[in-house]
């Protein structure tokens, strides 16, 4: 699972030119899922972003997480994190998780933000979105959870 999270001082996602999320300060993470994933994925993902450290503190270091700012997460389901560039000049999509799949993930990561405590909006899944962010600092970061599952 794939999380491209940006700081931000505001974001929207509009459906057919109705606004479907809206946050204040806080992040807007772009999730993508793997055909791989799994709910342990999605939890250890939802984690890690809810206490990354990308919030300035008062001296201005990168020190506090959106726990501790009681910022809002948008959270925009994004296949294309998936794409691979590697041959051709088409994306292979190959390596995402299929439409059921992914949207239970997809929500799984939601749940699991929503029970640190953050505040969340989204998108529409597998819709036409969109997305407006005002990027702040910019501060924009990958974080996989490829990178930490336990070896099986």
């Amino acid at each position: 699972m794939r999380a491209l999270v940006q700081r931000v001082e505001g974001g929207q996602v509009k459906v057919d030119g109705k606004i479907v999320g809206k946050i204040g300060h806080g992040m807007v993470i772009f999730l993508g899922v793997a055909k791989d994933d799994t709910q342990w994925d999605a939890s250890w993902l939802a984690n890690k972003v809810g206490n990354l450290r990308i919030f300035d503190d008062a001296d201005g270091r990168m020190n506090l997480s959106i726990l501790d700012t009681q910022g809002e997460a948008l959270v925009v389901s994004q296949f294309t994190l998936y794409g691979n560039c590697r041959k051709g000049r088409r994306p292979s999509f190959d390596d995402a998780a299929g439409p059921k799949e992914a949207q239970d993930l997809y929500m799984d990561f939601v749940e699991n933000l929503e029970k640190l405590g953050i505040s969340v909006a989204t998108g529409q899944f597998q819709a036409y979105m969109s997305v407006e962010l005002v990027n702040s600092g910019p501060v924009t970061l990958m974080v996989e959870s490829e990178d930490a599952r336990p070896a099986l």
